[in-house]
């Protein structure tokens, strides 16, 4: 006779095994986190934004591409390997360093290091340094390898960047959302409250994700005394603080503040950045800075970063060498710092935060908002801001903006962590010039008087 196991083992066989003898699947097989119709939205988003090309699309966070220069690639491709060559390394090494496998961590952790060092005041050994596919990677290897127990649940703040909720579904980690309590985003106060709760439960807060700096989707900054007192609470609650840093460099002048992993003294910060915005996107290149000590059941002591390169040799092997000597390049050409580098391209991004807020004033007055029922906020910088509409914005509302008034956007929902941002939709204006910020607002203007409110 058959065993239960046997038994569901045939009977999946069966399922899947048609009469023409090909097979294919049910999809309530497949991970969950895969069958989430959550998991898809910015799919959809994509989705929609080739299927109606001439719309006008707020929908994406896509960097500026008009200063792109073929060019360039070449040029900082050939300074990187002046640059090991003026370091004394032989011909067949560069060579190898190019064209081989590379060390798992990556090879321009000493640029990199410079680079925090100089740009963020952030105190790096290199070896606390790990090289990744662009942020994403990052963020999964960390996860992976701060998570150990079903019972152990990730912070974030919410709303929040699709990709940390993504990859904590994908390694089946809990997230619990902390919702951002106006212009200031999230208060460390409650922060320490969820951490306790959850220990009230039985279960155990391990991190904090947050982006300090003007935030995907809501574009709030953090003040400086918040980022001191969440610190604290970190190192209270024994809180490993996650630091997503996309946008930091595109401040307005004079109103950079420190990051949270340059104000750590008690190592509860790891850091993750990436060069998708302040290099370009197509290099897929990302570090993390994680310099906790871990040592082993033999006293062996070695830096996280080191530990969790086994996670990453699983997931990657290791990242693209021409992305990273191409990176190399324009940290060594540009001496190891991209703040004046990034200056004009600042000048950029605030230009269009500004004409989008111009925009929104003059088709949506103050003074008549019970008429019109829009209302927004007004970051400081970054790429995005939130739109409060006096209807639910859906998928399906998106794609009917985009298709009869040619302008998409995201909703807010799919920020969201456990609910809510349904009266909301988020605005990204970094990759449209003025003229189409103003256009795209006129439409969108349209659409909303359109829509009847609910």
């Amino acid at each position: 006779m058959n065993t239960p196991a046997v038994q569901g083992t045939e009977a999946r066989t069966a399922r899947i095994t048609g009469e023409d003898g090909l097979v294919s699947l049910r999809q309530e097989w497949l991970h969950p986190a895969i069958v989430d119709p959550e998991m898809d939205s910015m799919r959809l988003l994509s989705e929609t934004a080739m299927r109606f090309p001439e719309a006008l699309s707020f929908s994406s966070g896509a960097p500026y591409d008009g200063n792109h220069d073929l060019a360039a690639l070449s040029f900082h491709l050939e300074r990187y390997v002046k640059h090991l060559r003026e370091k004394g390394l032989p011909e067949e090494r560069i060579t190898r360093t190019l064209f081989q496998y590379g060390p798992v961590n990556g090879f321009i952790q000493d640029e990199v290091a410079l680079m925090l060092k100089r740009d963020e005041d952030i105190d790096a050994p290199p070896g606390s340094i790990m090289i990744t596919h662009g942020y994403q990677e990052a963020a999964l290897v960390a996860l992976r390898g701060l998570f150990s127990s079903p019972d152990e649940v990730l912070l974030t703040v919410s709303p929040a960047y699709v990709g940390i909720r993504g990859a904590a579904r994908m390694l089946d980690i809990p997230v619990r959302g902390i919702l951002e309590s106006g212009p200031d985003g999230l208060d460390p106060e409650t922060v320490r409250e969820s951490a306790r709760a959850l220990r009230a439960e039985g279960k155990r807060a391990v991190a904090l994700y947050l982006v300090p700096d003007f935030s995907n989707p809501s574009g709030t900054v953090i003040p400086l005394e918040a980022r001191r007192r969440l610190l604290q609470v970190a190192a209270e609650e024994e809180l490993i603080l996650l630091e997503d840093n996309p946008y930091g460099l595109f401040a307005r002048d004079g109103e950079t503040l420190p990051t949270l992993k340059s104000l750590d003294t008690t190592r509860n910060v790891i850091y993750l950045g990436s060069f998708a915005k302040s290099a370009f996107p197509g290099a897929r290149l990302g570090y993390l800075v994680a310099d906790q000590p871990v040592t082993d059941a033999e006293g062996t002591t070695r830096l996280l970063a080191q530990e969790l390169s086994k996670a990453k040799a699983m997931y990657s092997v290791g990242s693209s060498s021409l992305s990273q000597a191409v990176i190399g390049g324009i940290l060594v050409e540009n001496d190891y710092t991209l703040r004046p580098a990034t200056r004009e391209l600042a000048a950029v991004y605030l230009e269009r935060l500004d004409t989008v807020l111009d925009a929104l004033a003059g088709h949506f007055p103050a003074e008549r908002h019970e008429e019109h029922g829009v209302s927004w906020n007004e970051p400081r910088g970054g790429f995005f801001l939130t739109l409060r509409v006096p209807f639910t914005a859906d998928l399906a509302k998106m794609e009917r903006s985009a298709r009869d008034y040619g302008v998409s956007w995201a909703p807010m929902s799919m920020f969201h962590i456990e609910g809510g941002g349904y009266r909301e939709i988020r605005l990204g204006f970094s990759n449209l010039a003025p003229e189409a910020i103003r256009e795209g607002i006129a439409r969108l203007a349209r659409f909303i008087a359109d829509t009847p409110r609910d």
